[in-house]
């Protein structure tokens, strides 16, 4: 490919596009150190006004007369975002289910960007909407091992697949009533606004986790066509339900069952914890959601089904993308995989990181992860002045301090995400406010761990009486 005309910036792809890359990307590596450093902890100091007032100083004007050219933009920008960002990376970064990527697959993600392919046509994307099938499908076989034909389609994440679910649901049985914990994760009510459906019926969740009385009750009391939504693995305290037990009572009353696992799915990977998503592969459909617990880039979402039949309804056509004489001669119809056109292909990095460390590897991060969320809970467990919620089913550990109000919880949080000390979450359970832990971060050694409750203990020494 010859090289661009003068004055115009040198494009991706092509043979030529990787020695215009490489320039590039030492800037931007030099850039995200540099940030990193600068900011110098899990989070920018001085909140929102502080930041928002950098950002501000480093850009503008936003569109300048005049290009500052390659170097230096990439330089200000990457620089002025990675000071002002919050990294996971960072052990004491552990408020939500926010991982810190796998080099390896950000690395097949710049590929990703660079070669563009967009997977609503074959001619847009031939190897990449090739492997999305064999990898999707393989995937979907982990969460289905003895269906003979499953299939799972790439999402944006739990929101979108737990969107698909309920439409394709909806598609078989008309205008279903879908049954959730009350700890289900917020999309779900979301979903069913969207496609037109009744207002989800919230059953009680007394311990985390989805009451099997109340949901035979409820499925006893509601006619119709019924889905229930359970969880494996719940954003406030990573809670699994009831799996086989909620399976069997939708057995019983003819209700279809969705499991929104985009948190816990990855146990699957796992010999060790792989026992605690017991009937998963009972479900009609399945959240998966790998920038969790997969450690991949944002988006790595799936939703799995046992039979690729159903996902007939999401057929469409448009000429100009799959065209019909275009299908009968080979060409592969990608546009029933999504309820979006253009797509990246990220498949990609999950396929090179399951390709690199295999299950073995996959396995070691998870149980390494779960084993550090027990150690956590263990450290708080010995600490006089700090509450434990409960053991961790995943890696989630709510804690609070034991003699502080609800306000001076809040209180501790925000302090300490205003200096850039530590990023903590917040949850309610038991009727109170409790400080959320969500540790992803397969590098935490029990220093770091210690280090984190070392800034709560400090916060309440100095800003919280106890």
């Amino acid at each position: 490919m010859s090289t661009p005309p003068p004055g115009l910036p040198a494009l991706a792809g092509g043979t030529a596009g990787p020695d215009a890359l490489r320039p590039l990307l030492a800037v931007v590596l030099d850039a995200l150190r540099d940030g990193a450093a600068a900011r110098g902890g899990p989070l920018p100091s001085g909140g929102p006004d502080a930041v928002a007032a950098r950002v501000r100083e480093a850009v503008e004007p936003v569109l300048p007369d005049h290009g500052t050219g390659a170097d230096e933009a990439l330089r200000t920008l990457v620089r002025t975002l990675a000071h002002g960002a919050a990294d996971p990376a960072d052990p004491r970064c552990a408020a939500h289910l926010h991982t810190s990527p796998l080099a390896l697959a950000v690395a097949a993600d710049l590929a990703a960007s660079a070669l563009n392919p967009s997977l609503d046509s074959w001619d847009q994307a031939p190897a990449a909407s090739a492997l999305e099938a064999l990898v999707s499908r393989a995937l979907a076989k982990e969460v289905y091992p003895h269906a003979q034909d499953p299939d799972a389609l790439v999402t944006t994440g739990g929101t979108e697949s737990n969107l698909l679910g309920l439409l394709l649901a909806r598609e078989r049985h008309g205008a279903v009533q879908v049954i959730c914990g009350s700890a289900a994760h917020h999309s779900l009510h979301r979903a069913a606004w969207l496609l037109g459906l009744p207002e989800p019926v919230t059953v009680p969740s007394p311990a985390g986790i989805l009451d099997l009385a109340a949901l035979d009750d409820a499925l006893t009391d509601l006619p119709g066509p019924r889905l229930v939504a359970a969880s494996a693995g719940t954003t406030d305290t990573g809670q699994i339900d009831p799996l086989s037990e909620i399976a069997d009572l939708c057995d019983r009353h003819g209700a279809e069952l969705h499991i929104d696992a985009a948190y816990g799915g990855p146990l699957l990977f796992s010999e060790q914890h792989r026992p605690k998503l017991n009937g998963l592969d009972r479900a009609h459909s399945v959240t998966l959601d790998l920038h969790k617990l997969g450690w991949q880039p944002v988006a790595a979402g799936l939703l799995a089904v046992p039979d690729r039949t159903l996902l007939a309804p999401l057929a469409v056509r448009a000429d100009y993308l799959n065209a019909e004489d275009d299908t009968e001669a080979g060409l592969p119809d990608l546009l029933g995989r999504s309820l979006r056109t253009t797509r990246r292909p990220d498949i990609l990095k999950v396929a090179v990181t399951l390709r690199a460390l295999g299950r073995t590897g996959l396995a070691a991060l998870v149980d390494r992860t779960c084993a550090a969320a027990g150690q956590f809970a263990d450290l708080i467990d010995k600490q006089p002045h700090l509450e434990l919620y409960e053991r961790p089913t995943l890696t989630t550990v709510l804690f609070r301090p034991a003699a502080a109000t609800d306000e001076q919880t809040a209180a501790v949080r925000r302090t300490l995400l205003t200096t850039g000390r530590a990023v903590l979450g917040r949850a309610r359970a038991d009727g109170r406010l409790w400080l959320k832990a969500t540790l992803l971060n397969p590098h935490a050694t029990p220093g770091d761990l210690t280090a984190l409750i070392q800034e709560v203990l400090i916060e309440l020494v100095e800003g919280t009486p106890r």
